[in-house]
């Protein structure tokens, strides 16, 4: 397949206009992570120290609210269409950031977990955007459509590359201010570019309550929910988490790159640099793990880059690595983590192709469900042992968990719905 096929199928503006949504509701959505130190400070200037619990807490909120919000939106776009979806939920989002800019100076912990909970929308932005490029193509090239639309997990790179800069220039506040403006732009944007599927293309098939609950009856729905629950969890969670994971361990190794290591900001802004590194490897290589998945089939794909996690992860729980060692490690994490995403959504609309919609947003959910799930973990890790190595012990055994489920159900995908569907399983 080559890209140009994508010009002469579907619609590509409306594949543009998915990825730039999804990118900078992305960028919204994990834009706590990069910000969560200078938050705390400010926050214990204040007489309200953070723990651990407390700072884990706030990180997972937008993620467990876009874990929930993208079945909301799944259904939505069913019944009236991914562009309305879409234009709504990015109203939300906006109004959020505008909010949290304008009582920044004197904002609470309550308070920023609303902030948390109204970027949720943005992370629900999945079950929008890749509906919106999914249903203008066909099966043969789903795995390389979606790969390109998720990329836009892209915009949590922009987060870390540019948040904690503009918070050490103008203030942490002035962050949520960019935010709201560039999602306006964006917004905008999507107007004109975005086009819903026509019906000789795409037939919308609004569900009624019993086909949901059909669909949560069918034992594809919750092994595609482990999957990507393992994978997009995965990557959600470090990514939301990595600059806390970097502060809490390698602060002063961070001096080592020619810093003041008294110089709070600086580390923080390096911290962040090094979290966009690592985050840009699962963000880019998902288009890439979506071609891989339609060369050479879903599950062995999943095969293998689950099996690097597992052995990259158990490093990480047993080996006390330098900090160099430790960027290394985390980068193929999250490069195998992003692959595993696209091959997830590879074998998606072979099995569901008619319910891409509350399909896409059931098992986002899961995805971020696994996030939030992720973030407490490693709070908990930290809190608890003074460090993540149980934290990194419990994910390689959910990927271990996950990779039993690919051997259970590889047969009979193969030999069922997968022998039909015109694509490599």
């Amino acid at each position: 397949m080559k890209f140009g096929d994508l010009k002469k199928e579907g619609h590509w503006p409306s594949l543009l206009a998915a990825f730039l949504y999804f990118d900078f509701s992305f960028m919204m959505w994990t834009m706590l992570g990069p910000l969560a130190t200078e938050i705390a400070e400010t926050l214990n200037s204040r007489g309200f120290a953070l723990n651990d619990a407390q700072q884990a807490t706030l990180l997972a909120v937008p993620v467990l609210a876009g874990a929930l919000l993208r079945i909301v939106l799944g259904v939505f776009v069913d019944k009236f269409g991914p562009k309305k979806t879409a234009l709504v939920s990015q109203i939300i989002v906006i109004c959020t950031l505008f909010f949290a800019y304008a009582s920044a100076d004197s904002i609470t912990y309550n308070q920023l977990l609303w902030v948390a909970l109204g970027l949720g929308f943005a992370g629900a932005s999945f079950a929008v955007a890749l509906p919106q490029a999914g249903q203008w193509y066909p099966p043969r090239l789903q795995g390389t459509v979606l790969g390109i639309a998720g990329a836009g997990n892209i915009g949590v790179v922009i987060d870390f590359l540019f948040a904690p800069k503009i918070a050490e220039i103008w203030g942490w506040q002035s962050v949520f201010l960019v935010g709201a403006v560039l999602s306006t732009i964006v917004l905008v944007a999507y107007v004109f570019l975005a086009k819903d599927a026509p019906a000789n293309v795409y037939k919308p098939n609004p569900k009624k309550l019993r086909d949901y609950m059909k669909l949560m009856r069918d034992r594809d729905t919750w092994w595609f929910n482990l999957f990507y629950a393992v994978s997009f969890g995965g990557f959600i969670g470090f990514a939301n988490y990595m600059k806390v994971y970097l502060m809490n361990t390698y602060q002063t190794d961070m001096s080592a790159f020619g810093l003041d290591v008294m110089n709070e900001g600086n580390v923080k802004v390096i911290a962040g640099y090094f979290g966009a590194l690592c985050i840009f490897a699962g963000a880019m290589l998902r288009p890439v793990g979506g071609a891989f998945a339609d060369k050479m089939g879903g599950i062995k794909s999943l095969y293998i880059f689950f099996g690097m996690i597992v052995v990259l992860s158990l490093i990480s729980a047993f080996v006390a690595l330098p900090f160099w060692a430790a960027i290394v490690v985390m980068f193929l994490i999250m490069a195998n983590l992003g692959m595993a995403n696209g091959s997830v959504f590879q074998l998606v609309p072979q099995r569901f192709g008619k319910d891409i919609g509350i399909m896409t947003g059931l098992i986002g959910a899961a995805g971020g469900l696994g996030g939030s799930a992720l973030i407490k973990t490693f709070g908990w890790s930290q809190s608890t042992f003074d460090g993540y190595g149980t934290g990194f012990l419990i994910f390689s055994g959910m990927v271990m968990i996950a990779i039993s489920g690919i051997s259970l159900v590889k047969t009979r995908w193969r030999t069922t719905w997968g022998a039909n569907t015109g694509a490599r399983i």
